[in-house]
């Protein structure tokens, strides 16, 4: 019997960035049959799915309440609707410092709350709910730019939502993310990205290109800190790292050149399938098929 399998979408790409363009055919050697759609159509029975991937749902920060909603409603969804819940908001991060990883220092600014501003040549805001780079901005750390960044944080707080505050890492200008890619909690691959703020009081409120540049080997200590973040959100979860069908964890140097967190990407990150070898599609396909089971 051939098993259906739905890639969960938006409207303003319902078929996704490309990215899963390999995927597909390589379900259907496995006997898997996949098709996108949006997940806000309301003439899809995503409940009688086999499996439901939320793999391009990049609206879901302006509608988060309502998406929560629609996962909790989608028995396959997988990452699950709890780990979708407690990924999608940026808090997850102040959870797995308590736990032990290195994560780049966040403060969280509730509505109301103006923190005391990182002691950094700059600083980031941006939403605590927030999908790649939007909302947030870059700020010089003078008396002008803190100035900026109060205005911004004040703009994100009179719609409801919550901030984090980081020091910049100010050598992902040249040196770039790595991006690890896990499928069940096996590492597959990396890729590098581009700095997505690229320069100071670089707010924007539109969509952000992914900043996907090339394959890449993780630098020393990477590796480590991926496999000590997963482990954590995996305890804090109970879950087992088996039951995370994709997860990728975006890891950046700070000034003194060793990694830290930046992001934990749980929901509906780009896997960089297109950067990484010809056999990743097939790896991919096959973690996916062994939730079916």
């Amino acid at each position: 019997m051939t098993r259906e399998v739905l890639f969960a979408s938006c409207r303003r790409l319902p078929e996704g960035d490309g990215d899963e363009r390999a995927v597909l055919p390589a379900l259907a050697d496995l006997g898997v049959r996949a098709r996108w759609a949006v997940w806000d159509d309301p003439d899809v029975d995503f409940a009688a799915a086999d499996l439901v991937l939320p793999r391009a749902t990049w609206d879901y920060s302006t509608r988060h309440a309502e998406f929560l909603d629609w996962c909790g409603s989608v028995p396959g969804l997988r990452n699950t609707a709890d780990v979708v819940r407690w990924n999608t908001d940026k808090r997850y991060l102040l959870d797995l410092a308590a736990a032990g990883v290195p994560v780049v220092p966040t403060v969280l600014a509730e509505p109301g709350r103006i923190p005391d501003w990182p002691d950094s040549a700059e600083f980031v805001v941006k939403p605590a709910v927030g999908a790649g780079a939007v909302g947030a901005g870059r700020f010089p750390a003078d008396a002008a730019g803190r100035e900026r960044a109060a205005a911004h944080l004040t703009a994100l707080h009179d719609t409801g939502r919550a901030a984090l505050v980081q020091p910049y890492q100010a050598r992902v200008d040249a040196e770039g993310e790595t991006a690890l890619v896990y499928f069940g909690g096996v590492y597959s691959h990396a890729f590098g990205k581009g700095a997505l703020l690229t320069g100071p009081d670089a707010a924007d409120p539109g969509p952000r290109p992914s900043g996907k540049v090339g394959v890449a080997h993780p630098p020393p200590g990477c590796a480590a800190l991926a496999e000590q973040t997963l482990d954590a959100a995996v305890a804090g979860l109970g879950l087992r790292r088996s039951d995370l069908l994709y997860a990728r964890v975006d890891v950046v140097p700070t000034d003194d050149g060793t990694p830290a967190l930046l992001e934990l990407e749980l929901t509906e990150p780009s896997l960089g399938l297109a950067h990484a070898d010809p056999a990743a599609p097939t790896r991919f396909a096959s973690a996916l098929r062994t939730h079916l089971t």
